[in-house]
């Protein structure tokens, strides 16, 4: 299947409609790679997918969908829409303006999404607790009422500065290096289609993977902390380091699994959008 491309352009929004159509895919990696980087014993991702579902049924893969949808449309519109208007105000043909434009991009939009990633993760955490520690949230929106009720607003940014740092990465990973890709593709002969699209998103989510694995773990397990038990991002990262050097690695396996399908399916449906939906450049 060719997607011959119409030199249209992406509009602001595509980025947080691709990656949620993408997230309805592969929520349930995601779920897997929570559940193993909050998890201090071994498990391997069939065991945990399996334990899941034996014990809660097959619907438990799909908990905190509706976080992590939120999120798409905070955090990744974000940092997508400021990369799409950025694009638009300098010259990013250079590798280093696209990381420079990128890092900023998901910096801001990491900020943004903190409370949504925070709910997010707290809902997907609740499949492996026990029944009277879980914390129930019904849904995405109801977790954050709870939280500002229960532990103030402030608790909303719990770890929001490893999602501010984690998003530059993230960006800088999955847009800086997607389209250099796809540039020099396409400068070596090959047409702007959807193989050329995957080869470019893979190569991204490769990078990505390996730019925030350490900082994602430090993330999750700040923001499924209880109260107390970790005074800062230092002192998460000192009890982390004490688990040996691979617990910052924890989850690689199902981290690159979920986001390598995400990140093509993102690209895929950005793609589409732009080609079909997007505006010329002389658009005003």
């Amino acid at each position: 299947m060719d997607i011959e491309s119409k030199q249209r352009i992406s509009r602001w929004y595509f980025g947080g409609v691709a990656s949620s159509m993408a997230a309805m895919v592969t929520h349930p990696l995601d779920l897997m790679k929570v559940l193993i980087q909050t998890n201090k014993e071994k498990m391997p991702i069939m065991q945990t997918t399996q334990k899941i579902v034996k014990e809660q049924g097959f619907l438990a893969l799909y908990n905190g969908i509706t976080a992590s949808i939120l999120r798409q449309y905070t955090y990744t519109l974000a940092r997508f829409g400021f990369y799409t208007v950025g694009s638009g105000m300098v010259d990013t043909k250079p590798m280093s303006t696209k990381v420079a434009l990128a890092g900023l991009s998901g910096y801001v939009g990491g900020l943004i999404g903190a409370p949504a990633d925070l709910v997010n993760v707290r809902l997907q955490n609740d499949v492996k607790l026990p029944v009277d520690q879980r914390r129930n949230y019904a849904h995405a929106i109801d977790g954050l009422v709870r939280v500002v009720r229960e532990e103030g607003w402030p608790s909303l940014f719990n770890g929001a500065s490893m999602c501010a740092l984690r998003g530059a990465f993230m960006t800088v990973g999955q847009i800086a290096f997607y389209e250099q890709s796809k540039d020099l593709l396409i400068a070596g002969g090959f047409a702007q289609r959807m193989d050329t699209y995957i080869i470019a998103s893979i190569i991204s989510a490769i990078a990505a993977t390996a730019l925030t694995q350490p900082i994602d773990v430090i993330k999750t397990r700040q923001m499924n902390s209880a109260p107390g038990e970790y005074s800062g991002l230092t002192d998460c990262a000192l009890k982390t380091a004490k688990e040996g050097p691979m617990a910052f690695f924890k989850g690689s396996i199902p981290a690159i699994t979920r986001l390598g399908p995400h990140t093509v399916l993102l690209f895929l449906c950005l793609e589409f959008l732009r080609n079909n939906f997007g505006k010329l450049p002389d658009d005003r």
